[in-house]
């Protein structure tokens, strides 16, 4: 692999790709602003990819969000993800780019997926319901590549991640995934001495997740050494339910009052558990478990947004 390019660099996956392949001198990076290339349209993608060559291709791209967003949304997250992945995908095959990563959602899994989630159990039953547009432009994505790669012999992979925060990520309380949405809530809370925080759901669904360079150190991994026809989970193996991230976050922040729960707002799937053990046979492993995660990530938005003050870190 002599040149990557990382499709939506500037965003919170692709800013860490960036960063991380960026400490391999010899590799040539290729990136492209939304300025400078409009990847929902079409020609636009063939010329740039035709101009370009790249040897790889990372399609961290796409429109994401939380529940919330995905619910207010639905018609922007499944028509943008789509058009994305068709337009790289194709584009992809047509320049002659040897490998191209996709990455998929733990979202994909069926709502009531046999746990740990493992890539046999996709499509075998119904998604969760608030997540199904993005989920199911991801899996055209992943369709697209495996279909690639039977008709034309192409080695396009689909990852399929746990949730990936860190520094870099979104903290919008209204768009943003839960961890970077509680971290930021928990910390106003705080700064304006609420007594409690309310939270959707029942805090009972659990989720795992994974820091952004753990992520990107697997993705060069993936690239370079895997060679299944099957998808991948990249997974910490470190789960939790939404209660005891609360807990955790709300320790993290220095908030010390009370968290109440509402049950009539969704949970989401019960419980989201990847079976990433094919990438862990690999050698591949977590560098950076959830308690430190959670401080550094922190301490990387404070010190972006410029508070003056800090919780207890705990």
């Amino acid at each position: 692999m002599r040149s990557l390019y990382i499709a939506g660099h500037a965003g919170f996956i692709g800013s860490a790709l960036l960063k991380h392949f960026a400490q391999r001198p010899e590799l040539r990076l290729i990136t492209a602003g939304r300025q400078e290339l409009d990847l929902t349209q079409t020609e636009a993608v063939e010329r740039f990819l035709k101009q370009t060559r790249p040897d790889a291709l990372i399609l961290a791209a796409g429109r994401v969000g939380g529940i919330g967003a995905n619910v207010r949304q639905p018609a922007d997250f499944l028509y943008e993800n789509l058009m994305i992945e068709a337009n790289l995908i194709h584009g992809a095959w047509k320049a002659g780019v040897k490998r191209l990563l996709h990455f998929g959602s733990s979202c994909m899994y069926p709502k009531l997926c046999p746990q740990p989630m493992r890539p046999e159990f996709l499509m075998t039953g119904p998604m969760e319901p608030t997540s199904e547009p993005f989920a199911m432009a991801k899996w055209a994505g992943l369709t697209l590549c495996s279909s690639y790669n039977r008709q034309y012999g192409t080695q396009f992979i689909t990852a399929i991640p746990a949730t990936v925060y860190g520094p870099g990520d979104s903290f919008d309380q209204e768009s943003a995934h839960v961890l970077p949405a509680l971290l930021a809530k928990f910390h106003e809370a705080r700064e304006q001495k609420k007594p409690e925080v309310t939270l959707w759901g029942s805090g009972q669904a659990e989720r795992e997740f994974l820091y952004v360079e753990d992520f990107a150190a697997a993705c060069e991994l993936i690239l370079e050494k895997y060679r299944g026809e099957d998808p991948i989970n990249i997974g910490s193996q470190e789960a939790v339910t939404i209660l005891e991230l609360a807990d955790r976050i709300a320790a993290v922040s220095g908030f010390q009052g009370r968290i109440r729960w509402d049950s009539s707002s969704p949970d989401g799937a019960p419980e989201k558990r990847l079976d990433s053990a094919p990438l862990f046979k690999t050698g591949w492993a977590p560098q950076v478990d959830l308690k430190n995660g959670l401080k550094r990530t922190y301490q990387w938005w404070a010190a972006a947004a410029g508070f003056q003050s800090l919780g207890t870190f705990r």
